[in-house]
């Protein structure tokens, strides 16, 4: 695929999971990726060795970009990052707080270097605050957001299963950055002074933008409202209910009109479709247990097959509860033809194509996951680095 942002080169100094979130989005997008590693490569490559002797995590957000090895604390390292941010458009990073700055890499150090490159900053809790200099990882970022606090159970305060925190931010990120060249791109000949370049997300502030609701919810009543599980706080019936054949099916409404169908057209009940007590969406939350009930029984006595037709035959919305295991041989996939191989160092493995469809543009890249330092030869010498200082910077790499 050419995608929309061919031609762009994003250089990223990033570890965990979002900013190399960000930097897969972008050359997810056609973008060239050139993530720069200290000589031991970034840490998360070693979280587990399920994938060929690599971690999950790593190879989930790093297929596609170029690896270069670089000392970032000595002088010859940090003089070629900036040669390298020269010929840049993009410079993403994430790194512990205050560890840019002592590089000379913050984003006050590079806008007068390199007054064209746009930099994105992605940090824990965002500059200013009594928290700005603390360490932030997804769990402990969605906690002190209090998004585990409306996750699970009454007692029984749950983290989401995938990393919210860092998955969100890194795309809010990465929207960021097409939005800075989508801008440049509308100015160019027209005049008009170029906005300022350099941008930064915060995981702490991209959690409170994903509590929107519970904290509307809570500012206008005073309420902290209890997690339920596979329900929803807002609306009832929601939930997910055993069926007679071992399986676990998830049944919700979202409105009055929903409910009535429910009611009459999937459970056989016109008797509870005609309850003036269970007519709002507020009387169905307040009666949630004893809906449950009903549904509970009535899943019970039927298999998951029987139940989703009948849901979809009423029009209500269903689904089945799926483990990993499952949604890797899922038929949705497999009928839209959504895996493909990569390559890692290790070996081959798989990975879904990512979300956007760009109708007539053909696949997004679907570009292997790099060794520590791969591309880092090739790289130098794009930059005229050779000879004596090219054996220098290969010397530098290797202590």
């Amino acid at each position: 695929m050419t995608g929309p942002l061919t031609g762009v080169t994003v250089v990223s100094v990033e570890q965990a999971v979002s900013a190399p979130l960000c930097t897969r989005a972008l050359g997810d997008l056609g973008a060239r990726v050139i993530k720069v590693e200290a000589p031991g490569g970034d840490f998360t490559r070693y979280y587990d060795d399920v994938v060929h002797g690599l971690a999950a995590h790593f190879v989930w957000v790093n297929r596609g970009k170029e690896s270069l090895t670089l000392d970032l604390k000595s002088a010859h390292g940090a003089h070629v990052l900036h040669r390298l941010l020269d010929r840049a458009d993009v410079f993403v990073s994430n790194l512990a707080p205050g560890a840019a700055a002592k590089l000379g890499i913050s984003a006050s150090d590079l806008t007068g270097r390199h007054p064209d490159l746009i930099t994105m900053e992605i940090d824990g809790y965002g500059p200013g605050g009594p928290l700005s200099h603390k360490r932030a990882y997804d769990l402990l970022v969605q906690a002190e957001a209090g998004a585990c606090a409306i996750t699970g159970l009454p007692g029984q305060p749950a983290k989401p299963g995938p990393p919210m925190a860092d998955v969100c931010t890194g795309l809010y990120a990465a929207l960021s950055i097409t939005a800075l060249l989508a801008e440049r791109g509308r100015g160019v000949g027209s005049g008009s002074p170029p906005g300022p370049t350099s941008v930064s997300v915060s995981m702490f502030d991209t959690m409170t933008e994903l509590m929107g609701y519970a904290l509307t919810y809570t500012r206008h009543t005073g309420i902290d409202q209890e997690p339920v599980g596979m329900g929803s706080p807002a609306v009832a019936p929601y939930g997910a209910y055993d069926t007679a054949d071992g399986h676990t099916v998830v049944l919700g409404t979202t409105n009055d009109r929903e409910w009535q169908r429910y009611a009459r057209d999937l459970l056989g009940r016109p008797d509870l479709a005609d309850d003036p007590g269970l007519a709002t969406t507020a009387d169905r939350v307040d009666a949630r247990e004893h809906l449950d009930a009903e549904i509970i029984r009535w899943c019970a006595a039927r298999t998951l097959h029987h139940i989703q037709a009948a849901a979809d035959a009423a029009g209500i919305g269903n689904a089945k509860l799926n483990t990993p295991r499952e949604v890797l041989a899922h038929p949705q996939h497999a009928a839209r033809d959504r895996w493909r191989e990569i390559v890692t160092p290790g070996g081959p493995t798989l990975a879904p194509l990512p979300p956007p469809v760009f109708e007539g543009r053909g696949e997004a890249p679907m570009g292997g996951v790099p060794a520590p330092g791969e591309h880092t030869d090739a790289i130098l010498r794009e930059l005229g680095i050779t000879g004596d200082e090219l054996t220098s910077t290969m010397k530098e790499r290797e202590q």
